[in-house]
C-alpha cells in the first residue's frame, strides 16, 4: 500500500484521510495551523466541520510539512487561494516520483489559471492528477459509496492513482481531459449558489431545473472554449458534480445562495457560513473569463451582478427570463 499525505485538515481533507486509512494505507494528515494540529491530536476530529466523525487511529497528525509530505502520493486539499503556496512549500520536500493529487476546486484568482497549471508551475517535474466528482465530505467520511474521477494526461499515472485510492466505498474512474474535469468542478459552485438563491426566493423545482440545465450549458460553453472536451461535462465531474452540489444542504455554496435569496448581504452570508464559499470567489473569476474568451454566460453574469453589483435577486431572474429567444441546442455539445 502507498504512503499518502493529505495536505489540509478541513472537512474534505479529513474525510479523504479517513477513507484512505480504512483502505489500509499509511496516512498522514497535515495542517498549517498549530491550534488545529493540537485539536485534532487531542480530539481525533473536528465537530464544526465533520460532526460525529472521528479520525482513524492510524492517521498521523503533523504540522511540519517537511516530515509530513515524504510520501508516495501527496493530496492537496486546501482552499484554491492557498494551492500555490502549498505547492511551493513542497519543492524541497518531495521527490520527482511523488504523485501530486489536487482536490481543490477553482482558479487562481489573480492569474485566472487552472489549479493543475498552478501546481505544475511550482512542481514542473512531478506528475499532477486532478481528483474530482460528486462527493460531499460528510458522506465520504461515513463510507457512503462515492465515485470520483482521476484526471491526468499520463494514463499510467491516472491508473496508479485509481488503483491506490479505490476501495469498496470509493470508486475511481480515470480521464484524460484535465481541463474539462477542472472546469466542471470549479464552475458548478457558481450554479449551485444560483440554485440556492432560487431556493431562498422559494421559486420551486421548475426554476431550479432550468438553472441547473442551462447552467451546465454555460459551463460546457466556457470549458470548450478553454480547451475541454464537450462530452466531459455529461459525466461525473460535470453533470454529476453539478447535481450533488445544487441539490444538497451539505453544499456551503447552496446554503450561501439561500441566504442571499432571503435578502442577506453577501458579507454577512459569508460570515454565517463560516467556511470558504468557493462559488462566491469563482463568480468574480468567471466574469473575467467571459471577457477574456468572449463567452456568453448569462446565469453566471447575473450571479455576479447580485453578489458584486447589488442587483436584487428577483430582478436578476427577470433579466434572465427576458433575454432574446433562441434555440436550445448549442455548438458546445456538437462535434
Amino acid at each position: 500500500m502507498a504512503k499518502i499525505t493529505v495536505l489540509g485538515a478541513g472537512g474534505w481533507g479529513m474525510a479523504l484521510a479517513n477513507s484512505f486509512a480504512f483502505n489500509d494505507h499509511n496516512v498522514t494528515l497535515w495542517s498549517a495551523f498549530e491550534s488545529e494540529v493540537e485539536h485534532l491530536k487531542t480530539n481525533r476530529g473536528n465537530e464544526k466541520l465533520l460532526k460525529g466523525i472521528k479520525l482513524h487511529d492510524s492517521i498521523i497528525i503533523d504540522g511540519d510539512i517537511n516530515s509530513a509530505a515524504t510520501s508516495d502520493i501527496v493530496v492537496i486539499a486546501v482552499p484554491s487561494f492557498a494551492v500555490r503556496s502549498v505547492a511551493e512549500s513542497l519543492k524541497s520536500v518531495i521527490t520527482e516520483k511523488t504523485v501530486v493529487v489536487n482536490v481543490a476546486k477553482g482558479f487562481e484568482t489573480e492569474t485566472l489559471t487552472l489549479l493543475s497549471d498552478v501546481i505544475a508551475d511550482e512542481l514542473p517535474k512531478n506528475p499532477v492528477v486532478i481528483l474530482s466528482g460528486p462527493s460531499h465530505a460528510e458522506e465520504v467520511a461515513l463510507g457512503v459509496p462515492t465515485s470520483l474521477v482521476a484526471a491526468c494526461s499520463d494514463k499510467v499515472i491516472a491508473q496508479y492513482v485509481q488503483d491506490e485510492l479505490s476501495s469498496p466505498v470509493l470508486r475511481v474512474y480515470i480521464h484524460d481531459d484535465v481541463v474539462g474535469v477542472e472546469i466542471g468542478g470549479a464552475l458548478k459552485n457558481v450554479i449551485a449558489l444560483c440554485c440556492g438563491i432560487c431556493d431562498g426566493l422559494a421559486l420551486g423545482d421548475n426554476t431550479k431545473a432550468a438553472l441547473m440545465t442551462r447552467g451546465l450549458t454555460e459551463i460546457a460553453r466556457l470549458g470548450v472554449k478553454i480547451g475541454a472536451k464537450a462530452d466531459t461535462f455529461a459525466g461525473l465531474t460535470g453533470m454529476g458534480d453539478l447535481i450533488v452540489t445544487c441539490m444538497s444542504m451539505h453544499s456551503r455554496n447552496r446554503r450561501f445562495g439561500i441566504l442571499i435569496g432571503q435578502g442577506m448581504p453577501a458579507d454577512e452570508a459569508l460570515k454565517q457560513i463560516g467556511m470558504t464559499v468557493e462559488g462566491y470567489h469563482a463568480t468574480a473569476v468567471i466574469a473575467r473569463l467571459c471577457e477574456k474568451y468572449d463567452v456568453e454566460m448569462p446565469i453566471s453574469n447575473q450571479c455576479y451582478s447580485i453578489l458584486y453589483g447589488g442587483t436584487p435577486p428577483k430582478d436578476a431572474i427577470k433579466n434572465l427570463m427576458g433575454r432574446p429567444k433562441k434555440h436550445e441546442n448549442e455548438s458546445a455539445w456538437i462535434d
